[in-house]
C-alpha cells in the first residue's frame, strides 16, 4: 500500500473516531483565559477516557502541556507516577493551583468549575455508553496513539496547533505520544458555527473573517490562515502545515 493511500485510509479512521465521540472537542464552549502557569496531562491519545479530557480542553480553547505514556513507555510514565502514586491516565497536574488528579469525569467537571466557572454542559457531560463507544473509536483508529514507538527525544519540546474533534490532528497527536515526544497542545477549536466545515470549505461562503481578538485571529494574524494540524519544531526552526509532511517530518527527525 502506497503512503498516500495509507495515510488517506488513516485519515477515514479518523474521522470514524470523531463520528463515534459525536465531533465534541471541535466547538468552543467559552473562550477561556490562558492561565498563568502551564496545565500539564499526562496523556495516552489513544485511550478513550483521555480522549474525553482533550475534548473539554478543546471547549474551553485551554493549552496544555501534553506528557505522552504510551504502553511501554519510559520516558514520562515513572514521572506521573511519581507524582500521582499510580500510572493511571489521565492524570491532569495543574501548577496554578497545586492539583493533581485522575479520573477523566473528575478532570472534565474541575476543568469547567475552575476555569469556566460553571457546571459542566451536557454535551460533555459522562454517559453509560461512552466507555463502549469510546473504546470502539480507538478500535477505528486501529488502536494508535497507545503503543510506544522507539525514536529520538528532542532536546525542547514541540508545538502543535490543534483541535480534540480534528480527524487530521488526531493523526499527528498519535504519533508524537508514540514517539514519547513532549508537546505543547495550543487549542484552536472554532469559535463560531460558521467556522464549521475544512478550513479550504466552510459554511459559510466567501474569504474567512475570524473573530477579532480571539485565537483563531491571532493565529490568522501570523500565518494568513487557519488550518490545523500546524507544527512548530524549536530544535530545528520547521513549521509545517498538512498532517502527511508533518508525519514524514517526525519519523524522519525523531522515528528510528
Amino acid at each position: 500500500m502506497s503512503n498516500m493511500l495509507s495515510h488517506n485510509v488513516h485519515v477515514l479512521g479518523s474521522v470514524a473516531t470523531s463520528s463515534l465521540t459525536a465531533w465534541r472537542g471541535c466547538l468552543v464552549v467559552k473562550n477561556v483565559p490562558q492561565p498563568e502557569k502551564p496545565i500539564v496531562l499526562y496523556d495516552m491519545e489513544g485511550c478513550p477516557y483521555c480522549r474525553r479530557v482533550r475534548e473539554a480542553l478543546t471547549a474551553l480553547n485551554l493549552d496544555v502541556e501534553i506528557r505522552p505514556c504510551p504502553k511501554g513507555g519510559s520516558v514520562f510514565r515513572a514521572q506521573a507516577e511519581a507524582l500521582g502514586g499510580r500510572q493511571q491516565f489521565p492524570l491532569l497536574a495543574d501548577q496554578n493551583t497545586g492539583t493533581a488528579m485522575y479520573e477523566s469525569e473528575e478532570i472534565i467537571e474541575y476543568l469547567f468549575r475552575q476555569y469556566a466557572g460553571r457546571s459542566v454542559p451536557s454535551y460533555y457531560r459522562g454517559r453509560v455508553w461512552q466507555p463502549v463507544l469510546g473504546s470502539v473509536a480507538s478500535v477505528t483508529s486501529a488502536m494508535r496513539g497507545l503503543r510506544v514507538s522507539q525514536g529520538k527525544r528532542p532536546e525542547q519540546p514541540l508545538h502543535l496547533w490543534s483541535f480534540e474533534g480534528s480527524p487530521f490532528s488526531r493523526l499527528v497527536r498519535e504519533r508524537l505520544c508514540e514517539l514519547e515526544i513532549p508537546y505543547t497542545l495550543h487549542n484552536l477549536g472554532k469559535e463560531h458555527w460558521t467556522e464549521i466545515g475544512p478550513a479550504k470549505q466552510r459554511i459559510k461562503p466567501g474569504p474567512y473573517t475570524p473573530i477579532p481578538g480571539g485565537k483563531r485571529d491571532a493565529f490568522f494574524q501570523v500565518h494568513k490562515r487557519v488550518q490545523v494540524p500546524y507544527l512548530e519544531d524549536p530544535n530545528t526552526g520547521e513549521g509545517l502545515f498538512e498532517s502527511a509532511r508533518i508525519l514524514k517530518y517526525l519519523d524522519a527527525h525523531y522515528g528510528n
